[in-house]
C-alpha cells in the first residue's frame, strides 16, 4: 500500500474547560497555527467554547468524551456507579478500568454517559471532526468497544490514536491492537501523535524540536493553551505551561517550521479525507 502524503493535525485538548482555555483556543486560532480543538461537552465553559466555534466556522471541533477526572453528563441517578454524590467522575483509571471490563450494570451505566456526550455534542449544531478521550481513556478496550458503537449512530468519522514515538515498549501491542480496532471499524485516525510526554509543556522549543524531525505519514500535534491566570485549571494541570503553550501556537517560528515540513495542515476531517 503506498504511504499517505504527510499531514499534521494541530490541536487543542480541553476546549470549554475555562473561558480562558477559550480565549487561548480563539487567538491561536485566528492568529497562530491551531487547527482543531476538542470538546469537552460537560464542562463549566462549554457554552462559551460552542459559542466562539460558531463564530470560527474554519476550527475543527472534535467530542473530548470525559470519563475520569471530570463532570458527567447524565442524570447522576442513571449513572450512579460511576461518579460520586456531585456527579463527578473519579481519578482513579485503574479500578473504574476494572469495573467497566468486569460488572455488566457498570457498563451499561457507562454507555448512557458516552452517549448523552455524544447527544450534548449533537445538540451544538457543531459538525463532529474527530473523537478522543480525556487522558486517552480509550486505550481501554471497553471503553473504545462503546464509544464506535454509539460513536458510529452519531457521524463519528475520526478518533485520535495516541501513539507517540517514543511510547514504551509494553504499550505498543496494545496501542497495535487499537488501530486494528479502529480500521477494521472504517474509523480514520492520524499515524503519531506529539504532546504525551510533553504534556503541558509543548512550548516553542518543544514545537520546533518536533517539526524538525516528524515521522512520515500523518501526524497530530496536540496542546493545551489558555491565557494567564492567577489559580491553576485543575490540580492535575499545577505545573502545565499553558500560556508558554499558546505563545508556540502563535509563534512565527513554528509557522515558518511547519510551512517548511511541507505538510497539509488542518483538523482531522481535512488531512485525513478520503
Amino acid at each position: 500500500m503506498a504511504a499517505r502524503p504527510r499531514g499534521l493535525i494541530v490541536t487543542a485538548d480541553d476546549f470549554g474547560l475555562h473561558t480562558r482555555v477559550n480565549e487561548a483556543v480563539e487567538r491561536a486560532h485566528r492568529d497562530g497555527v491551531l487547527r482543531a480543538a476538542s470538546l469537552m461537552i460537560g464542562a463549566p465553559a462549554a457554552g462559551d467554547a460552542v459559542a466562539r466555534a460558531r463564530a470560527l466556522p474554519q476550527l475543527r471541533v472534535g467530542l473530548h468524551l470525559v470519563l475520569a477526572d471530570g463532570d458527567a453528563i447524565a442524570p447522576r441517578e442513571r449513572i450512579a456507579a460511576l461518579v460520586d454524590e456531585h456527579g463527578r467522575f473519579g481519578s482513579n483509571m485503574v479500578r473504574d478500568g476494572a469495573r467497566f471490563f468486569f460488572l455488566p450494570h457498570v457498563r451499561r451505566q457507562l454507555a448512557r454517559e458516552i452517549r448523552a456526550q455524544f447527544e450534548a455534542f449533537a445538540k451544538t449544531g457543531l459538525s463532529l471532526d474527530h473523537v478522543n478521550t480525556h487522558k486517552h481513556f480509550h486505550l481501554h478496550p471497553t471503553v473504545l468497544g462503546l464509544i464506535l458503537e454509539i460513536g458510529r449512530e452519531y457521524g463519528m468519522k475520526a478518533m485520535r490514536l495516541p501513539f507517540e514515538a517514543n511510547a514504551p515498549r509494553w504499550l505498543r501491542p496494545w496501542i497495535a491492537r487499537v488501530e486494528a480496532r479502529l480500521d477494521r471499524a472504517g474509523i480514520a485516525h492520524n499515524d503519531y501523535v506529539v504532546g504525551i510526554a510533553q504534556s503541558g509543556r509543548m512550548d516553542e522549543a518543544a514545537w520546533l524540536a518536533a517539526l524538525a524531525d516528524l515521522p512520515h505519514g500523518v501526524g497530530e500535534i496536540y496542546c493545551h493553551p489558555a491565557v494567564a491566570g492567577e489559580r491553576a485549571l485543575s490540580d492535575g494541570m499545577r505545573d502545565y505551561r499553558h500560556e508558554a503553550e499558546l505563545q508556540a501556537l502563535l509563534s512565527a517560528k513554528v509557522a515558518t517550521a511547519i510551512r517548511r515540513a511541507g505538510v497539509r495542515l488542518g483538523g482531522f476531517g481535512d488531512v485525513l479525507a478520503r
